[in-house]
Order: structure tokens, then sequence, then C-alpha cells
């Protein structure tokens, strides 16, 4: 970057603001003092003032400027309840990129800056460091690109739960204590009273209880009393006195006098912990620590140090180089502290047996570390080791060598002279080929862990055989085909996740085979595993059982789900094969019904009929049984009685009409799934003494006999989708005590001002399994933006359910303030996700959630498309998009076993992978919202996908990890594509994934889109538009959809918050048009009006009449409060008299050429859906004295002609103040134009009336005979009514519009 060249008043010193002068710091810094407040539920800060102008537009001259926050070390120590009342003091620094630490220092009179990040661990900033600089580093590989948005969120305060400068060091006062206790008090030495009490320095640091004198603290004599297996009590003759005591023959013991209870109680509760030890072990990781505190060096009993997640230093005044005064040191741990050099001066430590340096960057050993002859255990793992010394192979009673995640390309040599290793573990290099004959050569090693390496080849150099290895683990490599009978003691593989074609194996002592997710044809054991207990090949492509696998006698446990299997054993205790094309099961010998042990047993998906019932009586020990989406029509009630051990039982998606009665036989059954059937009798199980779930959705149930008395131990009844069912108040009360009752809401009554959008539906299911708690929340907007589009999303947040539902409560509300500030979707929907990561504040900073972002809104970019979907997400949540009956990936799924990119950046990050696949043990994905402290390995950067929707699109899914783990994008699709409801599809998916084995929490949306012409609303499809007596005639759709707002006194969508009241909103837009108003005012008859289109078909622009300013008055019903109200329905005929409303407005007039085309209005014209009065159609109103000579003139505008118009520029893309909702169509309406009117203070504004006493609309020249000839047109056409008494009164000049 560029040197910023220096002014008269300094390079970094904005225009004075005159409200608030700031002196002049050195070198040019300027420092502005805010009062910031602290938000006690968070501990963010938020901000109580604004920058002031002038600082502002100095930011704006160069984007290389921003601002530091300085936080007091208070600010860390305050406690929540302190917090929440107090506020502190906050500099404000505004400087460049290039202003290092020791500048910011100077101005401020500091002697260092520290750095917190998330709200953790605290590091001193070097004095060449740059702050700001640090600040959009984090932001930019956060995800943020623009580097104008970067300056504009390193000014935001809630930065501050990720990233924090301090001008002092903070430490919270628990720490404190933990590291040291010390304090002057009074204290007596021995248990009898022959000594007096004195004033003396007590300390208590690590083990040890340390007194000396007040005076000659240092210098004088101090007596070190021992802790560890001695005791402390409380002194019951002396208030507030603990008596510490030493272990052993020889006790000392100390009384010491606190002066309040709640400093007696911190030293107990730190003592206690001291005492309770039986090996001399102190923690000191995560403090924070440059040095290790001097104190600690007078408990020379320590044998284990922890100064994990530290910042400890080598060459620092009591850093590393003097831990060699510990002389009884055995255990030290210190990982995590960057370290970057190997600390020769621990090989001086000889006592030491166990020494971790995983993830200091370290790059080589020195060959000092061969003096460690005591050493038992070296974990060196997350570093950048290429190699190891010769002299390592002195360690001969090193049992435990950690090489993991480094960058070793071969297994070294020393490990052949390591004869105390039992274990090869290189997890996580960069090993391409694994040559057997160099494991042979290592007689002493059993286990091997390759997992996460680049081996595609094995190679066997020699027909010797290993008889030594017993345990291998090649996950997540890029092997094609492996042959591993040489290794003939081998008892476990795991080789999940590579591209295996054939497997080859000796069977010798194979027990355990975990081979799923590959592309297996033929597995080969030799001989016959004899020993074999567990079996998996699932996702693979296999026809057939192995022969082998038939034969394997004490084989209990096998998984076979998803292949191309036709026939299964049954002689097992465990069985999975669902998703294969079974058609029958084999039939158990004579005799052999008690020998069966099959207890689980999942057929999901299969082509399974009622031939298979009776072989299931053979087996009577049957706990589990799913048999979900088959082709069952019966289960006779003789064989159900006999299963009578079921626990768990699946029979959704059949084409079942009853559940048998013997089912009551069933006496521990604790679930029962059967939804997605044409049940129409409600079995008989809620007898059953231990039900608690049960699921009989979508089936065709129309009453339920319920018992006296419900099991108590009923939690979940789930009786949706069943259209014919109605439950009297009585039924609903005795289901009160359910903790969860899911039933069908009655819909509400419809009105035409009601109709919502034809072009998507959506239907939710969310099922706990075997979890206690759901960890998944949805979002599901259906009218978003206006009402112009829609949005969906599905948040998984693993094991807490904190983050989801923040997600699903703000996520929307940050997408609709982005879509405002940018219309590249890329943009606003990553800035969205960005944005919601802040927004977490301090429950993102441990916590973390996958996120789905869909967004569906009209497709300005491409002409041939009616709306485009965009799709965001991280973590493991994905959609899919069924288009033609074909699964289109929208996602991109962020985890360590499907992303072999973000598993390479984590490991090149040196991020510890433990071996169930999870980042430092927390969680496997490896993008997700929160859990900030895993940064740089965890971040929020989503994938953005943008898809225009067309005809061919039938519907979108959404699910959660466990969803697609269990199904495939094809296998999903068609299973819900020829399901008329989403709701039941939903269920569907969620119930297939149990059937599966899924025990965690799942949950799946599917939404139906109808984009095609069948979705289309305009009036050449059949839907009725209003008569010119008013809005009397009804709306007739074919398969009329569910309302989802109501009723809104509004001709535009809007949405008003429940806080808001009627007089609050008439204040911001004054009386509204309505839908339902009477027309008869404006002499409908006289009314020309356009053809209404939808979305799919938009009405074409034209040009415009020069714009006249003129004044309407609106008319607006009145409750007898005073108050709007939607609830008094004006009645037809009859003209209300309302208050005026004056608005001074701009009349747009149209060319010809519309009103040629303008179809004329007859006596029974059809209704208009509710977004055609929130569309285009705008008109001009002439208005004279008598009332049948006014005309309403259809006209439209082009949008980026109305975007000109500083008065209308601003409606579009963003809500009201009064929380309406501007449509983003082309439109002008006159109550958009009323809402900048002043206002008065009784809830009404009125603009400024014209001095003409004639309020007419001017019409250009040039089209007057134009105008003339359409109004004698209508006129003519107009049939003439029927003369009344009551309707020859002549009406008033103000007039209801229906605009």
């Amino acid at each position: 970057m560029g040197e910023v060249e220096p002014g008269p008043a300094g390079p970094l010193e904005p225009p004075e603001p005159p409200e608030a002068p700031a002196s002049r710091r050195p070198g040019g810094i300027r420092v502005l003092k805010r009062n910031m407040k602290r938000n006690g539920s968070r501990n963010c800060l938020n901000r109580r003032s604004r920058f002031g102008s002038r600082e502002r537009d100095w930011l704006r001259e160069d984007v290389r400027r921003g601002c530091v926050y300085l936080c007091g070390a208070d600010s860390a120590t305050a406690t929540a309840s302190a917090s929440a009342s107090a506020s502190s003091d906050l500099h404000l620094v505004l400087c460049t990129v290039e202003t290092p630490a020791s500048e910011i220092c100077a101005g401020e009179g500091r002697e260092s800056l520290y750095l917190q990040l998330h709200g953790d661990l605290v590091r001193r900033l070097e004095p060449t460091e740059r702050p700001l600089q640090i600040v959009y580093d984090y932001l930019s590989r956060l995800g943020f690109d623009d580097p104008v948005r970067i300056q504009e969120e390193a000014t935001d305060p809630d930065l501050g739960c990720m990233l924090r400068f301090y001008g002092e060091k903070p430490c919270q006062m628990d720490h404190l204590d933990r590291i040291l206790l010390s304090g002057i008090y009074n204290v007596r030495k021995g248990k009898t009273q022959l000594h007096k009490w004195a004033e003396r320095l007590v300390v208590l640091c690590g083990t040890c209880l340390i007194v000396s004198s007040v005076k000659d603290c240092q210098t004088g004599k101090m007596h070190i009393l021992p802790l560890v297996g001695g005791k402390v009590e409380e002194v019951k003759r002396r208030q507030h006195s603990l008596a510490f005591s030493s272990a052993g023959a020889q006790a000392q013991t100390y009384h010491v006098s606190f002066e309040t209870l709640a400093e007696c109680q911190r030293w107990q509760r730190q003592a206690s912990k001291v005492v309770s030890q039986r090996i001399s072990t102190v923690d000191l990781s995560c403090y924070s620590l440059e040095e290790v505190p001097e104190h600690l060096f007078y408990s020379q009993d320590i044998t284990y140090l922890n100064l994990r997640h530290n910042f400890m230093q080598l060459e620092r005044p009591g850093g590393l180089d003097t831990l060699y005064r510990f002389s009884q040191l055995k255990g030290l741990n210190l990982s995590h502290n960057k370290l970057g050099l190997f600390p020769v001066l621990l090989c001086e430590i000889s006592t030491l047996t166990e020494l971790n340096l995983s993830c200091n960057g370290i790059h080589d050993l020195p060959s000092q570390i061969g003096s460690l002859l005591n050493l038992q255990t070296l974990c060196l793992d997350g570093n950048f080791l290429t190699t190891l010394p010769e002299e390592l192979g002195n360690l001969q009673q090193l049992s435990s060598l950690g090489i993991s995640f480094n960058n070793f390309s071969q297994i070294p040599e020393v490990y052949e002279k390591l004869s105390m290793l039992d274990k090869v573990v290189m997890a996580g290099n960069r090993l391409e080929v694994l040559k057997l004959g160099v494991l042979s050569r290592m007689s002493h090693i059993r286990h091997v862990d390759f997992r996460m390496n680049h081996l595609k080849t094995v190679v066997t150099e020699n027909l010797e055989g290993n008889k030594y290895i017993t345990h291998m683990d090649l996950r997540d490599n890029q092997l094609s085909d492996l042959d591993l009978s040489s290794l003939c003691s081998l008892e476990q593989l795991h080789c999940e996740r590579n591209q295996l074609r054939e497997l080859t194996l000796s069977g010798f002592s194979l027990r355990t085979l975990y081979a799923s997710s590959n592309r297996l044809t033929a597995v080969n054991v030799y001989p016959v595993p004899s020993q074999l207990t567990s079996l998996e090949l699932s996702r693979n492509l296999l026809e057939c059982v192995p022969d082998w696998a038939c034969e394997a006698k004490k084989m209990e446990i096998l998984d076979v789900s998803y292949n191309l299997l036709t026939e299964v054993p049954l002689s097992l205790r465990y069985l999975n094969a669902s998703a294969n094309s079974l058609e029958s099961l084999p039939s158990a010998g004579t005799g052999e019904e008690s020998l069966s042990a099959l207890q689980l047993l999942y057929l999901t998906n299969n082509l399974l009929t009622d031939q298979c019932v009776p072989v299931l009586v053979g087996h009577p020990h049957l706990r589990i049984l799913h048999l979900a989406n088959n082709q069952l029509q019966t289960f006779p009630a003789s064989k159900l009685n006999k299963l009578e051990q079921l626990e768990e039982l699946n029979l959704s998606g059949n084409k079942l009409k009853t559940i048998p009665t013997t089912i009551a036989n069933c006496k521990r059954l604790h679930t029962l799934v059967a939804h997605s059937n044409n049940i129409s009798i409600f079995p008989e199980i809620l007898q059953l003494p231990q039900i608690q779930f049960v699921d009989l959705s979508c089936n065709d149930l129309t009453e339920i006999l319920i018992p006296e008395a419900l099991p108590a131990t009923l939690q979940d009844l789930d009786l949706t989708g069943n259209t014919n069912l109605v439950l009297e108040h009585k039924t609903l009360d005795t289901f009160s005590h359910i903790t969860t009752l899911k039933i069908d809401q009655k819909p509400l009554p419809t009105t035409d001002a009601t109709l919502t959008s034809t072009f998507w539906s959506h239907g939710l299911a969310e099922m706990a399994g075997q979890r206690n708690k759901l960890c998944v929340s949805a979002l599901a907007v259906d009218n978003f933006a206006e009402g112009v589009g829609a949005v969906y999303g599905m948040f998984d947040g693993d094991r807490n359910e904190e983050l989801p539902r923040l997600l699903q409560c703000t996520m929307a509300d940050v997408l609709l303030e982005e879509v405002q500030q940018s219309t590249n979707d890329t943009v606003f929907m990553a800035n969205t996700f960005l944005v919601s990561h802040r927004k977490l504040g301090m429950a993102g900073q441990k916590l973390g959630s996958s996120a789905l972002l869909c967004y569906i809104r009209p497709d300005t970019a491409d002409p041939t498309s009616s709306f485009s979907l965009t799709v965001a997400n991280v973590g493991t949540c994905q959609a899919v998009l069924c288009r033609s009956g074909k699964p289109v990936p929208l996602s991109k799924v962020f985890s360590l076993e499907q992303d072999p990119e973000e598993a390479q950046r984590v490991k090149d990050q040196k991020a510890i992978i433990t071996e169930d696949n999870k980042v430092n043990g927390v969680t496997c994905c490896t993008r997700m919202l929160g859990c900030t402290y895993l940064y740089p390995w965890i971040l929020p950067k989503p994938h953005i996908s943008a898809t225009p929707l067309t005809i061919q699109d039938e519907l979108l899914i959404l699910g959660n990890k466990a969803l697609w783990e269990h199904l495939s994008y094809t296998e999903a699709v068609d299973a819900v594509r020829h399901v008329q409801d989403p709701l039941a599809a939903a269920k569907k998916l969620c119930t297939l994934a149990q059937s599966y084995g899924c025990q965690d929490n799942v949950g799946a949306m599917v939404v139906y889109l109808n984009i095609g012409e069948e979705g289309c609303t305009c009036e050449m499809n059949g839907l009725t538009l209003p008569g010119p007596v008013g809005f009397a005639s009804t709306t007739v759709l074919k398969d009329p959809p569910k309302p989802t707002t109501p009723s809104s006194s509004s001709g535009i969508a809007s949405e008003f918050g429940s806080e808001m009241s009627t007089s609050e909103v008439s204040s911001e837009v004054g009386s509204t048009a309505s839908d339902e108003h009477n027309t008869v005012g404006l002499d409908a008859g006289l009314l020309p009006r356009p053809e209404r289109r939808c979305s799919l078909h938009p009405t074409p622009t034209s040009a415009l009449f020069q714009r006249q300013p003129s004044c309407a008055t609106f008319s607006s019903n009145q409750s007898d409060n005073g108050l709007d109200s939607d609830d008094d329905q004006p009645v037809e005929g009859v003209i209300t008299n309302g208050s005026k409303v004056e608005v001074e407005v701009d009349i747009h007039c149209c060319r010809g050429r519309d009103l040629e085309n303008s179809p004329t209005l007859r006596e029974n014209s059809p209704t208009p859906c509710p977004e055609e009065h929130a569309r285009g159609s705008f008109f001009g109103i002439r208005r004279q004295n008598s009332v049948n000579s006014g005309i309403l003139v259809p006209g439209s505008k082009d949008r980026m002609e109305l975007q000109k118009s500083p008065s209308t520029s601003c409606l579009y893309g963003k809500k009201l103040s009064n929380g309406s909702i501007v449509p983003l169509e082309d439109s002008l309406n006159l109550i958009e134009v009323a809402t900048e009117a002043p206002k008065k203070k009784t809830g009404y504004f009125a603009a400024p009336t014209q001095l003409e006493p004639e309020d007419q609309f001017v019409v250009p020249r040039d089209l007057e005979e134009e105008v003339k000839e359409q109004m004698k047109q209508h006129q003519e056409s107009r049939p003439e009514p029927e003369p009344h008494e009551e309707d020859r009164t002549e009406l008033p000049e103000e007039f209801d519009t229906a605009l």
C-alpha cells in the first residue's frame, strides 16, 4: 500500500467536528471517546452514539482508513450483572492499515496493546504489528470481499465478540484465583493457641501455601506448606477463618483469618481443589500466560504441568528456559503455544516421561532430544515435520509417538529402532504409496493409522506374510484396489470412503470389517472368517451377499443397505438391508423359530409384499422392525400376535387399510409409525402400557375411540393429514397432557383479498429420533420481500438447540436488509451469512450450526424465466431441486468426509482431526456459523448457487445432515415427487431416514413449485375481476390454496407489527385504499381497467405524460373509537362518511397506445387477485363537480424511469416505516406518495390543496381528443341500470378509492 501524504494536521487526522473536538495525539492518530453501553445478555458492546459526519467522510476517502476500538481492562473483568447497569468508555482510534501498534500506544500512553480473539485468549501485540490490518485480514478471511464493506464492518462494535483490542491486559477474576491468590491476613501457626496471631503475606500458588513477612516478603524467611493430600477446614471458633494442613506424619497447620465471607470462600474453593489431588498437578491452560508465575517455582513437588493454549516464549524472563527449575517434573504439556522452534532447554529435564508439543509450528527436532532417556510419550501432531532425527532412536522407553498431521511423505526409518512402540500413527500426512515390506520389518508394530493421506497404491514387496499387524485404518484415501491377504493376523480393517472396486483379505483372524461408501462389486475373504462378528458393506454395488459371509457362524451384525441385493440371510442379530431390490425373505427351517437370534431388522424401501409377513413369524425375538415403503397391503393379525417382543414398528408408506387389533398384545411397543397409508380405523394402541410415539398422519382416519385413561408414557401423537378426522372438544381435552399433539388446523375463512401466490407451497417435518431434544430448526416465509418472493431455511446445531433457534428468528431479517443494499445475489447472500455469524455474539463463540438458506425472487436478469432461486449454505444442510424428475444438487457439503479440498485446507492449517473425523474433536464441518473459537479452521463463508426456475422444476427439498446421510438425491426425489401433500412428502423423507437406521435429529422441508402456466393468475386464465358495482363476484380456483396471511385493508401487500396500533399506521400512510371497499363513489361503470397480469406475464411498459401536481381526497372507514379498523367492512352500495385526507400527489397518465388496448369494463367483471393491487397498474384521476363525469385512466411507468424520482426511488426493495412492504414490480400507488406528505399529530395527514376551485388533472393537448373518445366509448358501452329511488341521491365529492 502506498504512503499517505502528511498534511498540516497529520496524515490520520480528519477535520475536527465542531460538536466533539478531540485533542491531537502523537503520530497523527485521532482518538475519540464514545460512551458505549454493554449488553448484559450478550456481553457485547453496542453503540450509543455514532460517528460524526466528518469522521465518516474522512473514512470514505480511502478504504485503507478505519478505526480501532480500545477497551479497558475492566470491560473484561466486570461481571454480567454489573455490566448491565454500568457503562465503560471506549476509545475510538482512527488510523490506517499502516499504523503500527507502537504508534497507537504512544498516542494512548500505553506500554502495549493486547488482542483478544473470540472472547478467549489475549496476546500482546508486537510493536510492529498493525491493528487495523489485523482486523481487515480477519474480515477478509471470514469471507468479505468488498473493501468498502470490510471498512464498514470494522467500524461495528459488535465485532468485539470475535476480535477486540485492549489497552491493558484483561484477566477475569476466576482466572486470577486459579493462577495465584495473595493477600495480607492475620495468621497463626500450629493447632494449639501457644502461637499468637500475626499479620503475614499469604500466597496460594500451584500446590503450596506460602507465608512470609509483610516487610521482607522477598528477602525474609518464607514458610512453604505443601497442600497436596492435605486438608483445608473451617475454624469454628473464629469467624471467616480457615485451617490449612499438609499431609504426612509431621503435618503442619496454619490458621488464616479473612476479613469477609466471600474472600474466605474463594480461598477455600481453590485450596480444596489442590488438597483433593493425589498427584501434584498444576493446570494453567488457556490463561494467556507469557511466562511462568514466579511463586509457582516454590512448589517443588509439581510432577505434571499443563501450559496448553498460552503464549509462552522461549527467551522471555520467566519463559520456557526456566522450566528446568522443577526438579520432579514428569509431564509437560506445551501444545498450542505457537513456539515455532523446539525448546532445546527442555532436553535438560531428564525426569520427563511425557511431553506434548502439538500445534506449535515446529519444522524439525534437535538432536539433543535423544537425551530424554525416560521419555515414554511424545506428541508432535499438527506441526511441519518432514523427518525425525536418528537420535530419537535412543529413547528405548518411548511407547507412544504421535506425528499425525505433519508433512511426512514416507514412514520414518527410526520406527524400526523404537522397539517399545506398538502403533504407527501418521494420519493426515502426505503418503502416496504404502509399502507393506517396511511394516514387515517392524515386528513390534500392531496398529497402523494412515487416515486422510494421499494413498493410491499398496505395494507388497515379498510373499512373506505379516504376522504382527492386527488393526489397520485406511479411511479417506484414494485407493481403487486393496489386497491385504498377506496380513494373516489382521483383526480389524477400516477402509471407508475410498474408491475401492475389489477388496481381498485374509480371514484367519478377521473380526470386524468396515468398507462402506466405496464401489465394491466383490469382496474376497479366504478362508471363511470364523471369528467375524460385524460386517459393514453399505453404499456399494454388491449384487449378492458374499458366500463366505453367509458361512460366518459368529457374525451378528450385517449392514448391506444401499446395494443391489435380491437375497439376504436372516441368521443374524442385526440386519440392515434397506434400499435394495428384495422381493422375498428366506423362510426359517422347521424347529428354528426358537433358535433365531434376529432382533433388529431394517427392510425399508424394497419390493416386499404380503408374502414376507409369514416369514417374520419365524423370528419371535424381533425388537425393531422397519418395513416402510414397500408394497404391503395387509398385515395378518395372527402373524403380528406372535411378535410379542416388538418395541418399534414402522409400516409407513405402504397400502395398509388397518392395523391388526392383535397389536394390543405387543406390550413392549413404544413406537408405532404408520403414516402415508390408507388406514381408516384408529388402531388399539392407546392401551399399551409403554407406548410413547405414534405417527398416523396422512391416512384416512375419521374418528378415534379413546379409553377412559390414556397411558402416562404417551408423549407424541401425530394425526395431521387426515382430512376427514374431526376431533371433539372432549377428545382434545383428553389429549391435553400429551407433550406433542399434532393435528390439522382449521382453515381460516378465505376472502377475495386473501388469495396467496400459487407458485409454491411447503411442508415441514422434524423428528428428534432417540435424542431427548430437537436441535434442528427451519425457516419458511412464503411471502417475503413485498410478497413477491419466498425464503426457506434449515439450521442444524448438532448438539445445541440455541443457535438454530437464533438463526431461525434473525436470518430472514438480515437477508431483507442485505437485499436492499445489493442486487447481486452472490453479494447479498454471502453478506447475509457473514452478518448473521457476527450477530450470534457470545453464543456463537463456543457453539456452531450448519445453515441453509433458499431465496426465491423475480428474475430480472433472465427474461425467459419468471423466478430465480438462490441457495447458500454452510455445513451439512443441503438443498436439492427436482427438475424433470431428476435431482439437481444446489448446495455443497462442507465436511471433512465429503469435501477433500476443505479437508486439505484444514490439514494445511494444522488442525487436529480426531478418529471420528471431527476438527479438534468438536465438529465434522469445515464451514459453519458460530464456533468462532475454531477460527481459522472453521469459517462462515457460504457456498452460493443461483438457478433460474423453469416450468420443468417440480419441487425443492431441504434437509439436514442426518437426512442426506441416509438418503441419496435420486431416492429422495423419487420418493416424494408423486406425493400430493408437501407435508406428507416431508414426513416420508424423515421416515425413510429413520427406517435406514437414523437415530439422530432429522429434518426435511419439501417446497412444491408451480412456476409453469398452471400457476398463472392472469385474467386470461379464468380468474374473475371485480364488477362495476363492487367486489361482489367471487373468485373460483381449481385448487384454492390455504390462506397464509390475514385480510388486509390495504391495496398493497402489507405487514403490520402487532405492537403498532392502527392510529400509528394511519399516522404513517393515512387511510389506505382497500380491495374490499365499495367503488360506487367512483362511478365504476366509467373506470377503464387494464387486463390483470401475473409475474409470468407482466404488463408491458409504455411512455408517460409529463407529471402534473394536483390534489386527491381520500376517505377512510373508522371504528367507534376513531381508529382505522380492518374489521369494519363497508356495505356494498353504501358510502362511508369517513374523515377526509387531502394528499398532494403526482398524477401519471399513459399514452393512447395503452388506452386503446384497455378492455372496457363489463357489469360482471371478475375479481382481481391481491397481487394485482400490489402490482403495476396505477391510475390517473380526473374529477369534476359532476359525479358521473369522473374517469380513472390506467397507466404504467417504466421502473428505471420511476427510480429517477427522489420521492419514489427509495421505495423499491425497502420497507415503509410502518412495516408495509412495497412490491418490487413496476408500480406507483397513491398511498406510496402519500407516505411522504406532512403528518398531523392526530394520526392523519393532509397536504395543502391547490388554489384552483376545481381539482382537475391536466391532460396534455395532444391527447385531449383521444381521451374524449375513450370516455365516449365507455359511456356508450355501459348498460343502463334499473332506476331506484334510493340510488338517485347525489354522491358527495369525497369517495373511497380502490386503487
